[in-house]
């Protein structure tokens, strides 16, 4: 590492280099080149990556988000559905999290539950599902869960690209998805690409970075570098050294194994949601695209062995397995302390990583790249304060993360292995969320328990996950007089019209993605 004297760098922010490529990184170059490459602000932005380091490639659940980054940085659904061979993705199912007993099933669909804005419907579930009390909240509180049970899609073919009768996100193919980004970025963008192994930095004496050393002999100046290197954190990590915060004494998960199981047959049933399924030691994951399914088992090595951990995939996916090769994965799980560290801001894996359970990886790159570009620091003397607004941010989102993982764990009720004995004892889970816990017994998650502005995950996926792990509560009955009871009563009405519906008019989820394949959406 060399120090250049003499560049104190408080000029203007002109060139943004990406360091890294992969989904963080081609979403950050592509976020950034259409926010601000072509405009007023002459930005250039570049993005270096290495032909010899593998992308990491299983990040293929999405949040609803993804649509609007898709639209921001000018990418069509019909033309990411085709090239992604990506398909439709309406929530999660959680199998066996309860207690695993027959039957143990619940979904945290996409959509809030009806009225959201009118009223809340969680202290009125079981008074009003009248002859059916033990019906799940999701079921009675929205029509999104039936949609998944029939594995119909959430829009129809006339639907304008991005709208749908329901809210929904999508499954993908990693590799495709970084591709149309990449070839999308320079084609369309014009990001400049650059291909080389990075070997050195240089610094300015501020302590900034002034440019990367390249294996060729080049080198790349920039104003904003955006580490998306991965777990290889090559800036966040090396350059800077930026401490890692593990969050292993929460969430177990150490590991993972992951396999690309084909369809039976040509026209299988694509499933409209990510189904987890529980398992001894941990949880399998099972989401369909259009050509395949993606599957992996995500355990804690501290409770089984990556031998037995494979032989519970192979199991779980059946004869077919047996022509497959599986993938491992190592898991480090938590974040840094600060993400922004002078003008390097870290983005993706190399900012920090956790179990997929709720689809969190991607929606963290858009939601890092929001900020970025859309609050992008016009010079050096500006970028200080945006980092530490970024830090306070994302320390607060990545606690929020880990918190609500943690719930799906932290309520249930088996007892049948260690693994999730240990997960609902006391000692693992966080001060904050027993707070939370111990004032749901009495009042329904709101919004006022959410005081961030903006939430990953805000009231509704909390009362999805407590009503459907079964999480006793102590709610007062609503007198059937008070307006919000009437409130209440006519919106469960309403849901049982827009589901039947909604059960009537979408198709099939196959059906309509093979229809985007042969005739395209309604471009808006």
């Amino acid at each position: 590492m060399e120090t250049q004297q003499g560049e104190a760098r408080t000029g203007a922010i002109r060139t943004i280099v990406v360091v890294g490529g992969g989904s963080a990184g081609w979403i950050a170059a592509a976020r950034l080149a259409a926010r601000h490459a072509r405009g007023t602000d002459d930005i250039v932005v570049k993005l270096v990556e290495s032909s010899t380091v593998p992308t990491i490639g299983v990040g293929e659940g999405t949040w609803p988000t993804m649509r609007n980054t898709l639209a921001k940085i000018g990418i069509g659904e019909t033309d990411f559905l085709r090239s992604c061979d990506a398909a439709f993705k309406q929530g999660a199912q959680f199998v066996g999290w309860k207690d695993g007993s027959p039957g143990d099933a619940y979904y945290h669909p996409l959509n809030p539950p009806a009225g959201a804005t009118e009223v809340n419907l969680s202290p009125h579930w079981q008074h009003l599902a009248g002859a059916a009390p033990d019906r799940a909240f999701a079921d009675w509180a929205d029509f999104q869960a039936a949609l998944c049970d029939a594995g119909l899609a959430p829009k129809t073919i006339t639907a304008p690209e991005y709208g749908g009768v329901a809210n929904y996100a999508y499954h993908l193919d990693a590799g495709k998805f970084a591709t149309l980004l990449r070839d999308h970025a320079v084609g369309r963008l014009g990001v400049e690409h650059i291909v080389a192994d990075v070997t050195g930095v240089t610094m300015a004496d501020n302590g900034d970075i002034a440019r990367l050393e390249l294996a060729d002999g080049g080198s790349v100046a920039g104003d904003l570098f955006v580490d998306c290197t991965g777990f290889a954190a090559l800036l966040i990590g090396k350059v800077y050294d930026v401490p890692f915060r593990s969050c292993r004494d929460v969430l177990f998960a150490d590991r993972a194994i992951a396999m690309q199981v084909p369809y039976a047959e040509e026209d299988a049933p694509i499933t409209s949601h990510t189904v987890s399924t529980a398992q001894d030691a941990g949880w399998i994951w099972d989401i369909g695209l259009w050509a395949r399914r993606g599957t992996g088992y995500v355990y804690s090595s501290a409770h089984i062995d990556d031998d037995a951990a494979e032989a519970a995939l192979r199991a779980y996916v059946g004869p077919a397995a047996e022509q497959l090769s599986a993938r491992r994965i190592t898991i480090e799980a938590g974040h840094r302390e600060r993400f922004w560290q002078n003008n390097c801001v870290a983005v993706g894996l190399s900012a920090g990583f956790l179990e997929p359970l709720e689809a969190s990886a991607l929606m963290l790159i858009e939601a890092s790249m929001d900020a970025i570009a859309d609050r992008l620091p016009r010079t050096r003397a500006a970028m200080d304060t945006a980092a530490r607004q970024f830090n306070e941010s994302f320390t607060h989102h990545w606690a929020r993360i880990i918190e609500f993982l943690k719930l799906h764990y932290a309520i249930t009720k088996r007892v049948d292995t260690a693994f999730w004995r240990d997960n609902a004892a006391a000692r693992s889970i966080p001060d904050s969320l027993k707070e939370r816990l111990a004032l749901w017994r009495e009042h329904p998650p709101a919004p006022q328990d959410f005081a961030h502005a903006r939430e990953v995950f805000s009231w509704p996926s909390y009362q999805y996950v407590l009503h459907g792990m079964g999480f006793e509560t102590h709610y007062p009955a609503i007198a059937a007089t008070t307006p919000d009871a009437a409130i209440a009563r006519r919106w469960t009405g309403r849901i049982e019209r827009m589901r039947a519906d909604a059960v009537a008019q979408m198709p099939r989820n196959r059906d309509l993605l093979r229809a985007i394949r042969e005739h395209g959406l309604q471009a808006v």
